[in-house]
C-alpha cells in the first residue's frame, strides 16, 4: 500500500480523496492556489504545497515535482481533465510515480472519442449514427455538405472531448456554422485539438451509465448504473441510481453491455461506460470516462462500496475486494449538485465569502464539500459548492428526504442553486420518472420568485427588529425577592 498519495486536484473531490487515504492509513499532499487557501482540503491534508504555476493544476511539471519533492507514491487526479490527460498519465509512469487510474494507453484509447466510437461499433454494440470524418477550423464548407447525410437536429462534438466541452446542439441547418466554430475554438482551447466530428442527436432520450471496477488481475465488475438525465450543458445536476422506469430486463441488458465494452479496452480501475436510451428502451453507446465521476456517492450509497477506497487499493496492485455475487443492490440514492450560481440570472456564478454554511443532517444524509462559514467561494474554478446526497428504501423516500435536506441547507453571501433543486423535486414529470436530458429546457424557472413572499418575509424581519429594539428590559418578580443575595451571606 501507498505510504503517502498527491491530490492533484481541489474542491470537494480534493476532500473526499483525503477522508480515503485517512482511513486506509495513507498520509495525504495537498496542492492549492493562493484563492484556494482557506479550503478545507488545505485544512485536513497532511501536507501542502502551494501552486505559483498560472497553469495551476494542469503544469504537468509542477505537480510531477511537487510528488518528487514530498516523496509522493501515487498521484490521485480526482476528476477533470487531469484525469484523462494521457500526456500525463505517461509522465507519472515515466516518473516512477504511481497514477491513480487507468494506464495511458487506456486514457489515449477513451480521450479518441472518434477512435473508441469506431471500436465500440465495430465490436457490434449500437451506436448514434456518424460521420468518421473529422473537420478542423476552416473546413465548415466540407461539414456543411455532409451535414445532411446526418439530418437534423445533430450534434457538433470534438474528437478529443469531455465534460460536453466542445459539443454543441443543432437543431437547424442555419445555426450550424456557428455550432461548429464555437465548438471547434472551445475544443482548441482545452483540448489543443480543433478537430470535431458530427453526430445525429437522439431526443428525447435519457442519460444512463454504469459504473464498472477492474483490476490488473483481469477482473472486472459492475456497482450498477445511474441516471444523469437532467443536466444543464452536459453537467449533471440531479443524479440517483437506480435509474427510474427500467425494467429489470432493461437493467441486466445495460449492465453486461457496460461490462463488456469495458472490456473492449482491456479497462483497469474505476470508470463508467455512458449510454443514451431512446423512448423505445434502446441503448446506444456515448462514451467512457476514464476517471471517477461527481456523481459517484449515489453509487456508493446503493452498494455500500467505497469507490474512492478501491480506486487506491486497485492502483496499489491489490485485487477487487468483491466478485459481482458480492456487491447487493440495496434503497434508492440520489445526489443534487449545489453550485454557486443565481438561477435567476441565467445561472451567473457567484463567488464571495460565505456568511453562513449550515449543512442538513439526519439518518442517511450526506455532504461532500470544501466550503464552510467564513470560506471564500473563489472566481476561477468549477461553482459546484457541494454535493448533497441522500438514500432512502424507495425512491419516494428518498425525494422526501432529500426536500427535507434542501430545506435545511443554508447557504448565505452567495447566490446558490438550492431553490432551482428544490423546484425541479416538486416537478410532476420529475416525481413521476418521466423526464428526459431536455428537461430543463422547459421554462422551469420562468419569472422571479415569489414577490409577495419575498415582500412578506422582508416585512417580518423588520417588525422582528423593531420590536426588540423597543422592548424594555424586565426584572422578574423572583428576582427582586432578594433570595439570592441573602443565600450568599456567611454565617454570623
Amino acid at each position: 500500500m501507498f505510504k503517502k498519495v498527491l491530490i492533484a486536484n481541489r474542491g470537494e473531490i480534493a476532500v473526499r480523496i483525503i477522508r480515503a487515504c485517512r482511513d486506509l492509513g495513507i498520509q495525504s499532499v495537498a496542492l492549492f492556489e493562493p484563492s484556494d487557501q482557506g479550503s478545507l482540503h488545505v485544512r485536513f491534508a497532511d501536507e501542502v504545497v502551494r501552486l505559483d504555476s498560472s497553469r495551476g493544476y494542469m503544469d504537468h511539471q509542477v505537480v510531477l515535482q511537487a510528488a518528487k519533492d514530498t516523496g509522493a507514491d501515487a498521484i490521485h487526479p480526482g476528476y477533470g481533465f487531469l484525469a484523462e490527460d494521457p500526456a500525463f498519465v505517461r509522465a507519472c509512469e515515466a516518473a516512477g510515480i504511481v497514477f491513480i487510474g487507468p494506464p495511458s494507453a487506456v486514457v489515449s484509447a477513451l480521450r479518441d472519442n472518434l477512435g473508441a466510437r469506431e471500436r465500440v461499433a465495430a465490436a457490434g454494440y449500437p451506436v448514434p449514427y456518424y460521420l468518421s470524418e473529422s473537420f478542423c477550423q476552416g473546413e465548415i464548407e466540407g461539414v456543411q455538405a455532409l451535414a445532411e447525410d446526418v439530418g437534423y437536429p445533430l450534434v457538433v462534438k470534438a474528437c478529443r472531448g469531455g465534460r460536453g466541452r466542445g459539443t454543441r446542439l443543432v437543431s437547424d441547418p442555419s445555426k450550424l456554422e456557428r455550432a461548429v466554430r464555437q465548438a471547434q475554438a472551445e475544443a482548441l482551447a482545452v483540448f489543443g485539438d480543433d478537430h470535431v466530428y458530427l453526430e445525429r442527436a437522439i431526443m428525447p432520450a435519457r442519460h444512463v451509465e454504469v459504473q464498472v471496477m477492474g483490476d490488473q488481475f483481469g477482473s472486472l465488475i459492475h456497482l450498477g448504473e445511474r441516471d444523469g438525465s437532467i443536466m444543464r450543458h452536459s453537467q449533471k445536476i440531479i443524479a440517483e441510481a437506480p435509474s427510474p422506469n427500467l425494467t429489470a430486463p432493461q437493467r441486466t441488458r445495460l449492465c453486461e453491455m457496460g461490462l463488456e465494452i469495458a472490456r473492449l479496452f482491456k479497462y483497469r480501475n474505476l470508470g463508467t461506460v455512458e449510454f443514451i436510451m431512446d423512448l423505445d428502451g434502446n441503448f446506444y453507446f456515448a462514451e467512457m470516462k476514464a476517471r471517477i465521476q461527481v456523481e459517484h456517492p449515489v453509487t456508493e450509497k446503493v452498494t455500500q462500496v467505497d469507490l474512492v477506497r478501491e480506486q487506491i487499493r486497485i492502483a496499489a496492485g491489490e485485487p477487487l475486494a468483491f466478485c459481482q455475487g458480492d456487491i447487493k443492490f440495496r434503497g434508492w440514492a440520489m445526489e443534487c449538485r449545489i453550485n454557486a450560481e443565481d438561477p435567476w440570472s441565467n445561472f451567473m456564478p457567484s463567488p464571495g465569502k460565505l456568511d453562513r454554511f449550515r449543512l442538513p443532517g439526519g439518518p442517511n444524509v450526506r455532504v461532500d464539500t470544501y466550503a464552510y462559514s467564513g470560506c471564500d467561494v473563489p472566481v476561477r474554478y468549477d461553482p459546484i459548492l457541494a454535493k448533497l446526497i441522500v438514500w432512502g428504501e424507495t425512491r419516494p423516500e428518498c425525494i422526501n428526504r432529500m426536500r427535507r435536506a434542501l430545506e435545511e441547507f443554508a447557504i448565505r453571501g452567495v447566490h446558490t442553486t438550492l431553490p432551482f433543486h428544490q423546484r425541479i423535486l416538486n416537478d410532476a414529470d420529475f416525481l413521476a420518472g418521466n423526464y428526459t436530458t431536455d428537461f430543463l429546457d422547459r421554462p422551469l424557472l420562468e419569472g422571479t420568485p415569489d414577490i409577495e413572499l419575498r415582500d412578506m418575509a422582508v416585512a417580518a424581519a423588520v417588525a422582528f427588529i423593531s420590536r426588540n429594539q423597543a422592548a424594555r428590559p424586565v426584572t422578574q418578580d423572583r428576582f427582586q425577592t432578594g433570595w439570592h443575595r441573602s443565600s450568599r451571606r456567611l454565617p454570623s
